[in-house]
């Protein structure tokens, strides 16, 4: 039974969608996003395949930022329905990069959520690399 999402009660300011070949083109640069103050910012990644593995680093400044994955297995999924990966979690991003990944297990709609609706007044940049990977399928063809 997916865990209830509490997005639509926030405020999203920027929704920014990715497909895994945009992802695959963006190279070793970090890209940058803009987290207004008491809103949230979105990244969906809309995944066809099972088996891939999503990578992200990320920092922001100024200060600290929360941040959650959750899954929507299609666009028209009300997000009262999507389901919790990752909870909300405060990172001390300005500190140090966070790290993380996660193994696609159905293909869908996966958001990374960058939430700044605990900060009244300050407004936040975060800096963010993400990759997708293939799993590595070994056929034996150098094998002598």
């Amino acid at each position: 039974m997916p865990v209830p999402c509490v997005l639509f009660l926030k405020i999203t300011l920027i929704k920014l969608p990715l497909t895994v070949e945009e992802i695959a083109n963006f190279g070793e640069s970090n890209r940058e996003l803009f987290v207004r103050s008491s809103t949230y910012s979105l990244i969906p990644i809309t995944v066809a395949e099972a088996g891939l593995t999503i990578s992200w680093v990320f920092s922001s400044d100024p200060k600290s930022i929360s941040f959650s994955v959750v899954f929507q297995e299609a666009e028209d999924t009300p997000l009262d329905q999507c389901k919790v990966l990752i909870p909300t979690t405060r990172c001390s991003s300005h500190k140090e990069n966070i790290q993380g990944q996660l193994k696609v297990r159905t293909p869908g709609i996966y958001m990374l959520i960058f939430d700044n609706t605990f900060s009244r007044f300050v407004s936040k940049k975060v800096f963010y690399h993400l990759t997708v990977d293939r799993p590595v399928i070994y056929d034996g063809s150098d094998f002598p």
